[in-house]
């Protein structure tokens, strides 16, 4: 999908971008109206509400919410933990928003990090999530292996004194790919996740399994392979003490020869980019 020297303003890429923007636009405008005493489950009907409003039909999953340390993944161990629960905000508490809503036939995954007043541990996890961006893109730009790149961005979570919490995640995963998909005025889910996406996830699956390849990146063997040429949703997660951050967003990958066309964000006017922005010029 993605050829050698693939323009950043392509009609293919501008699409992803819209939906990914507009999957930000949603985090922001329900992190402004969350309130101590709203749950999880409010917080994910916010969004849900707030995108199906704005011509949201089909997802490549429905939107989560995690509260405390529900943020850290403290004492996941089924994937049905991950659905939002009735654990309601309180002043100070971090919180997580995730979403996969699909758009036109376009996909984005996004994770959003925000925080019920003051904390100045989250403040540290989300500024310390600037150098996993850059360390992924780097080494993507290498062409190391996605196995390898995951073990750098666990060590580098270790040095920095966190936990790997997208450790807690189906398989591990740090990234999986997205796709376009059929547009539809409705799409069934299961548990969660959009059927559409998830058939051409599996297809990517069976491919990759033949040519060597998975669309999930993983700290396991079948990721032991350079990035594969397309989109990949990338959320280093990090965790300490009952308190978790990350981000969520599109990496582009192409078969370019130039190191800056062979990888590249989709978008770099995203929250918690501009927030770093602004911390320097603060600095």
């Amino acid at each position: 999908m993605v050829s050698a020297v693939q323009d950043e303003s392509a009609p293919e890429l501008r699409g992803f971008r819209e939906v990914q923007r507009l999957a930000y636009a949603c985090a922001e405008a329900v992190a402004g109206q969350l309130r101590s005493g709203v749950t999880e489950r409010e917080a994910a009907r916010m969004q849900r509400v707030w995108l199906r409003e704005r011509g949201v039909r089909d997802w490549f999953h429905l939107p989560f919410a995690w509260f405390g340390d529900r943020t850290a993944f403290a004492g996941f161990k089924v994937p049905l933990q991950f659905f939002p629960t009735n654990r309601k905000l309180e002043p100070g508490m971090p919180f997580i928003l995730d979403m996969a809503p699909v758009y036109k036939g376009y996909t984005a995954d996004i994770g959003y990090s925000g925080c019920l007043g003051l904390n100045p541990l989250h403040d540290r996890l989300l500024a310390d999530l600037e150098a996993h961006r850059e360390l992924i893109l780097r080494e993507v730009r290498e062409r190391r292996s996605l196995r390898e790149i995951y073990e750098d961005v666990e060590r580098l979570m270790s040095a920095q004194g966190y936990a790997n919490r997208h450790r807690a995640y189906p398989f591990g995963v740090i990234a999986h790919k997205v796709d376009r998909v059929a547009e539809r005025r409705w799409s069934p889910q299961v548990f969660g996740f959009g059927t559409q996406s998830l058939k051409g996830l599996v297809s990517d699956a069976v491919h990759g399994h033949r040519d060597g390849w998975s669309p999930l990146w993983s700290p396991y063997r079948f990721s032991d392979h350079p990035p594969r040429p397309g989109l990949w949703a990338v959320e280093p997660h990090l965790g300490f003490r009952g308190t978790g951050a990350k981000f969520e967003e599109i990496l582009v990958v192409t078969d370019s020869k130039d190191p800056e066309q062979s990888a590249f964000w989709l978008d770099d006017d995203l929250p918690h980019v501009r927030r770093w922005a602004e911390e320097k010029v603060a600095a």
